[in-house]
Order: structure tokens, then sequence, then C-alpha cells
């Protein structure tokens, strides 16, 4: 489904409507890591736990640290906020080739959550009501999309992406792309990559998909955090 979307600034941390009550919806946060604060980004290093800390210094690539570091960042805040209390009180558990888990020493039901990076964006949808995959990937026109294409699509999807305009190829290259990967990490956090809906959200210099794995009341708002600045 593709649908428009929109984005709301803020200047601090505010509560996105899936977390202020129990409707069913989703919110995607989306964070540009060129225009974070480098202060309070090296200060957020002392939040991770010994496990996060320890996958953070095995990355080789400065990049790739630095994606890590934002993601955890933007999680923690928004989770902080969600759950009333200091970023460095949120406790996540390392688990391989998916999201972290969160751990709460309370009986309330967890927000749904998933992460996902590319280049210098970091993403994170976040729910009350619905497990969620999510994938986000920079438009980049320099990239040889029919060799890919081979790598990633099945016969009949290669035979579609062949048959387009060129003008078209590279959007619709990202958006499947990004529908495999969302579906994939949807699998991994509700145990079926049958997604219930799939959005395919607007933006200029990303492709952005969201799967639920239930009915979401309304399209996905996306939410540019300001107070990254």
């Amino acid at each position: 489904m593709s649908v428009p979307s929109w984005q709301v600034s803020h200047s601090k941390p505010i509560l996105s409507p899936s977390l202020t009550n129990s409707s069913n919806s989703a919110t995607v946060w989306l964070l540009d890591g060129r225009k974070v604060n480098e202060a309070a980004l090296a200060a957020s290093l002392s939040w991770l736990n010994t496990d996060e800390q320890r996958r953070y210094a095995r990355f080789i690539r400065p990049e790739r640290q630095r994606q890590f570091l934002l993601g955890r960042w933007l999680l923690r805040q928004l989770l902080a906020e969600s759950l009333e209390l200091a970023p460095q009180q949120i406790v996540l558990r390392e688990r391989l080739h998916n999201a972290p888990l969160l751990v709460l020493d309370t009986n309330a039901p967890p927000p749904n959550f998933n992460l996902s990076h590319s280049g210098p964006w970091v993403a994170c949808a976040l729910s009350m009501h619905s497990a969620l995959g999510l994938d986000i990937e920079r438009l980049d026109g320099e990239r040889d999309f029919a060799a890919l294409a081979e790598q990633i699509f099945d016969s009949t999807e290669l035979a579609s992406f062949r048959a387009l305009p060129e003008a078209e190829k590279m959007l619709s290259f990202y958006q499947a792309w990004s529908s495999k990967e969302a579906r994939y990490k949807l699998g991994a956090n509700s145990g079926s990559a049958q997604a219930a809906q799939q959005f395919q959200l607007s933006h200029p210099a990303l492709s952005i998909v969201l799967c639920s794995a239930l009915p979401l009341a309304m399209p996905p708002l996306i939410i540019v955090p300001q107070w990254a600045g």
C-alpha cells in the first residue's frame, strides 16, 4: 500500500501517537545522523550495556559504528519518554539477527519497535498495537540495479523489473528491496512474515517500507525529531 506521508518537527522528545494510547497505530521516527549533536551522541555511549558495547567495538568501519550508536540512542530516547524513565535506565538484550529485546520489570505491555538504517539515516518504528518490520534504503542512482535485481528478485519479479521504463527502475528496485527486508524483519519479530498491512512511505531521499502484523487504523506517521540537532 503506497500512502502519502508527512513530517512533524518538535523541539524536544514527545510521545508519538502510538505510545500515548492503545489505538492501533504506528509511528516512524526518522533521524538524519548528519544533523545530530555530536556531544550528545558521544555521551550516549555510556548508556550501552556490556553486550552492546562489545558489539559496538566489533564494527570495523566507523560508519557502521555510528549507525549502531545512532539507532540505540534514538531507540532509548523514545522508549525512555514512553516509559517515563531515563535513557540509561532502558535495558536492552541483544538478539542475533533481530532487534534488541526490551527488558521491563513491570507487567505493563511493552511497545513494539523495529530499527533500520541506511547511510546517515536511522529510523525507528513504534507501536503499542502490533509487531512491526521496518526497512529504509537510501536512494542511490549510481548502483547497478540490473545486477542487483538478478541477485534478489525471483523470475517473475525480475521480468516485471526489466519491463519498466529506465526512469522508473531505481525507485521500483528500492521499494521491492525494502519490502522484502521489512517482511523478513517482521517475521523475526512476530514469527510470521505474513503482513496484515504494508506501507510504502514517501520520502525524497529514501525508500521506506513498514510492515505490520496486525491492521492499523491509519497510515503510519513519520516524525523527524529536530531535538536531535
